[in-house]
């Protein structure tokens, strides 16, 4: 396994526009910066509703191209100890690159 890094994407304004614009306003470059350093990168946002789903996954998408060969994938939830079981397989599944997965519980 590579170096890993997770980062909490937090305090995203309710609305999905707004959010996205935020997430890039303030975390794209920072992302980007720690890629140089790191073989995976796990995002990690909290839960949001339907409308969210399509900028997280195109975001992700794009950071992980941008990012290559570096891994970059999302995580959604609020299960502590759920996301840390997705985060940890995520770090050690090669050839996993550009995914939102929702994790609803620990044995999600």
């Amino acid at each position: 396994m590579g170096k890993a890094v997770r980062i909490a994407i937090d305090d995203l304004p309710d609305a999905p526009l707004d959010a996205a614009a935020t997430f890039h306003a303030e975390y794209v470059t920072g992302v980007l910066k720690q890629a140089n350093s790191v073989d995976v990168m796990v995002l990690i946002f909290p839960p949001a509703d339907h409308a969210h789903h399509g900028w997280r996954l195109a975001s992700v998408q794009d950071l992980a191209r941008t990012a290559a060969p570096v891994r970059v994938n999302a995580i959604v939830g609020a299960d502590d100890a759920g996301i840390a079981k997705a985060a940890d397989w995520l770090e050690t599944a090669p050839g996993i690159t550009g995914h939102v997965l929702r994790i609803e519980g620990e044995t999600a």
